[in-house]
């Protein structure tokens, strides 16, 4: 299907993700609908673009009338039962933001599918599930698809593109110029657990948590080493308190159990302790920092060589996952450096790190961790065991 910005885009789910995404099509020039079963998340989000485009207006990138129009385009929906969707019969393509709940997804899909065009594409913005899994809902499965987008919608560039087994492949390249269109940056990612950032970013966190619970560091002297050495935007531990534990946990145990337990992705024990205490981060005042007003946050060990001996661990894993992830085909090495530099602002891609590096030395680096741990968690890529042996580049 081509689309054009008389087409109208459907959002379902109006939580941070949903508004986000509903904003990012109405500022394309797309009527949007957006519902949601909770008056209360309708309300939010109508709020939440008011003030999100009042800021457009106040920084000069749109004017006030610019600004009325995109808020006219969005039409709010209270409901998610078959009857309260039923304006979405309207829409071209519509994209569920919902929870993290394959049956509840699944539940959804099925209603959709009563109701909008039988050309009309079917789209989950879910971060982890399969979308075979949704599509095996549905009676026409080649109309869906993953859209998976980063939070904050409206700023985050990069939307990750995935095909379930059954997706025709017309649709998927014409979705994907669709977002295109919208200002964003679009990866081609395979329907395999995490998709691209989140499975090659789980060492970012899980080998933290390692090195914190082996106590060889504590969380901000861990932080410093990512941050201020390796040039990450945050640290391992500041970013799962902004993302909020519970979801950051619930990834990894997602991609843990679709990927037969590996023991790669295994979740950390400390992160599940937070997690049952309620100790979720900022948005509840306390995670592995505590954020009430006066609290005085830790100050980090400062010493160069235990810094740059945290981060070549950490850089070894995950340089690793990415040549992984080259291996099995989930992206081709272009979008997977585009991933990691769009998705989750990694100073540079992990191929090309990898060779700045030395792949021999990373290698060696991952080495040594099993030899000592005698654990699977530190199993090199046989790609890049491969590439050591024909002294070749990550990136080509």
């Amino acid at each position: 299907m081509r689309f054009d910005t008389s087409q109208t885009i459907g959002v379902i789910g109006a939580g941070a993700m949903g508004a986000g995404i509903a904003q990012v099509a109405a500022m394309a020039g797309h009527p949007v609908l957006l519902a949601d079963a909770s008056a209360a998340a309708i309300e939010r989000a109508r709020a939440g673009h008011t003030k999100a485009m009042a800021r457009e207006v106040e920084k000069g990138r749109c004017t006030d009338a610019e600004a009325g129009a995109v808020l006219a385009r969005i039409t709010y929906v209270h409901g998610a039962d078959g009857a309260s969707l039923a304006p979405f019969a309207a829409c071209a393509m519509v994209i569920e933001a919902i929870i993290e709940d394959l049956a509840v997804k699944r539940t959804l899909f099925a209603t959709l599918e009563t109701i909008v065009a039988p050309d009309a594409v079917l789209a989950s913005n879910t971060s982890s599930l399969a979308i075979a899994a949704l599509a095996g809902a549905v009676r026409h499965g080649a109309r869906v698809i993953g859209v998976h987008f980063f939070n904050p919608a409206p700023v985050m560039p990069l939307v990750e593109i995935i095909p379930a087994l059954g997706t025709d492949a017309a649709l998927a390249a014409d979705v994907r110029a669709l977002v295109d269109a919208w200002g964003k940056v679009t990866v081609l990612a395979a329907d395999t657990p995490g998709f691209i950032v989140n499975r090659i970013a789980r060492p970012f966190y899980g080998e933290a948590l390692r090195i914190r619970e082996e106590q060889l560091a504590d969380c901000a002297t861990i932080d410093w080493a990512l941050r201020d050495l390796g040039g990450f935007r945050m640290g391992p531990f500041e970013l799962m308190d902004f993302i909020g534990n519970d979801i950051n946990y619930a990834v990894t145990c997602s991609v843990f159990e679709a990927m037969s337990y590996d023991a790669r992705y295994k979740p950390s024990i400390t992160q599940r302790r937070l997690v049952e205490a309620g100790w979720l981060g900022r948005k509840s005042g306390r995670g592995y920092y505590d954020y009430a007003d006066g609290a005085a946050r830790p100050e980090p060990v400062r010493d160069e060589v235990l810094g740059r001996a945290i981060l070549g661990r950490v850089l070894a894993m995950l340089v690793n996952e990415a040549v992984d992830a080259v291996h099995f085909g989930i992206a081709s090495p272009a979008d997977i450096e585009l991933a990691m530099t769009k998705g989750v602002n990694y100073p540079r891609g992990l191929l090309a790190w990898g060779d700045a590096l030395g792949p021999a030395s990373v290698l060696a680096t991952l080495d040594a961790l099993q030899q000592d741990y005698l654990e699977d968690r530190y199993r090199a890529s046989v790609r890049l065991r491969r590439i050591v042996r024909e002294d070749g580049s990550l990136v080509a």
